[in-house]
């Protein structure tokens, strides 16, 4: 039987391929306040300006492809049993070919009611004002903005609490709730940071190894750390 490979990603990872973080950019996402385009006070403010947004965010996500980080992980399904759980909007780990990824902050290629947040529905083109679910209300992006619940939190729980092995790639542990799945695996379970730029991870009691690399680079490594304990065994 497989071991359970828990991988929580975060911008880190998808900046390698072309995809910006606002965290880079003193609280700007691609030139615009966050609080602007990434809250529902924003949206209720400019809805035009939010659908403009996402809609070229849309057309970038076109643009990139998965990298080697991305490409890595999906691989690591020949060997262990591997959850992604990702911050990320992009469908880069499904492209490379991961096939049990769980997106907390929702996905840049699927719209919602704005009446019904379980009626989702998928959409790669632009969304406008106008665009309606079948009961005649506006979509919105299929995003999860500042202050609004993380409806995929309680699933990402289930799958942590029962990880062989939990590795964070990308992210800097500081957006919750995701930062606090770490605290949900046990004790004994081996922890892996990959961030060129760790932070101190406070109130673990698991035993974590950083590996101060890049997310493609760091990723290589961890499936070489693992392969190692995998033959002790």
């Amino acid at each position: 039987m497989k071991k359970k490979l828990v991988v929580l990603t975060g911008a880190g990872i998808s900046a390698e391929s072309g995809i910006k973080t606002f965290r880079d950019s003193d609280g700007l996402w691609e030139g615009h306040d966050v609080m602007e385009v990434a809250t529902l006070e924003g949206w209720h403010k400019n809805q035009e300006l939010v659908l403009d947004f996402y809609n070229k965010r849309r057309q970038q996500l076109k643009e990139v492809q998965p990298n080697l980080g991305h490409q890595i992980l999906a691989e690591l399904e020949q060997d262990f049993d591997v959850h992604i759980i990702t911050q990320n909007v992009d469908d880069l780990h499904e492209r490379a070919g991961s096939t049990k990824v769980l997106h907390l902050h929702g996905e840049l290629l699927k719209v919602r009611s704005t009446k019904n947040r379980d009626l989702i529905l998928d959409w790669t083109d632009d969304l406008y004002t106008g665009d309606f679910d079948e009961n005649g209300h506006q979509l919105r992006p299929h995003i999860v903005w500042f202050g609004e619940e993380v409806p995929a939190l309680e699933s990402a729980i289930e799958i942590t609490e029962t990880a062989d092995y939990f590795a964070v790639i990308g992210t800097s542990l500081q957006v919750y709730p995701a930062a606090g799945l770490i605290s949900y695996t046990y004790s004994i379970t081996p922890v892996f940071y990959i961030d060129p730029k760790p932070i101190s991870i406070p109130n673990i009691q698991n035993k974590v190894e950083v590996i101060a690399k890049p997310a493609s680079e760091g990723v290589a490594i961890l499936r070489e750390k693992l392969f190692e304990i995998e033959k002790k065994i």
